[in-house]
């Protein structure tokens, strides 16, 4: 076995917390001895649109605070069995890279996925400013699988979507009444 990185990092909007979202922060996490989970577009003064995503930054893909983000992928990480003094949910600026110098640790390798050109747009903001990334998977988009939007929709439209997430993220949804939120826009 390859010897694990001391510090990683790995990001993503977790709107709303998925099966695939989990796979990729426990292969983060595998690979790491302690993670720094970040979550992107954290408030609506550091999301700014994207070329290469700009569906990204709209309300309607954003509808979840930081705060429910963080608990989701909290719960989800825990009830999968990562101890949680190994990683940590901070709020993460993505698209504001003139704050990666202060925002990331430089010894922490970056994580990341690629499907797409905004995935490649991350990796070449990372190594922009001197980080180290490793691309867990790369895949065209139509491999992409579970996706936020899809299930957000499923969720709204009272549709099978419980399959979709980790159960802990599925006692969340339902106590904070998103598929009502959803409906209501």
């Amino acid at each position: 076995m390859t010897e694990l990185h001391p510090l990683g990092f790995i990001h993503g909007r977790f709107q709303v917390l998925h099966n695939d979202h989990l796979a990729y922060l426990l292969e983060g996490k595998a690979r790491c001895e302690s993670l720094i989970i970040g979550v992107t577009n954290p408030d609506t003064a550091s999301t700014r649109e994207e070329t290469a995503d700009p569906a990204r930054s709209s309300l309607d893909n954003n509808p979840l605070s930081y705060e429910e983000r963080e608990a989701m992928v909290t719960a989800a990480m825990v009830e999968a069995g990562v101890p949680a003094k190994t990683f940590e949910v901070v709020p993460f600026p993505i698209c504001r890279p003139e704050l990666f110098d202060r925002l990331c640790p430089a010894e922490a390798i970056y994580f990341l996925t690629i499907y797409d050109e905004w995935g490649r747009e991350k990796k070449r903001r990372f190594e922009t400013h001197g980080l180290r990334t490793e691309v867990l998977w790369e895949r065209p988009p139509d491999r992409k699988g579970i996706t936020g939007k899809d299930v957000r929709a499923a969720i709204r439209d009272g549709r099978a979507w419980r399959h979709l997430v980790p159960p802990a993220v599925a006692r969340l949804i339902d106590q904070w009444e998103l598929g009502e939120r959803l409906r209501k826009g």
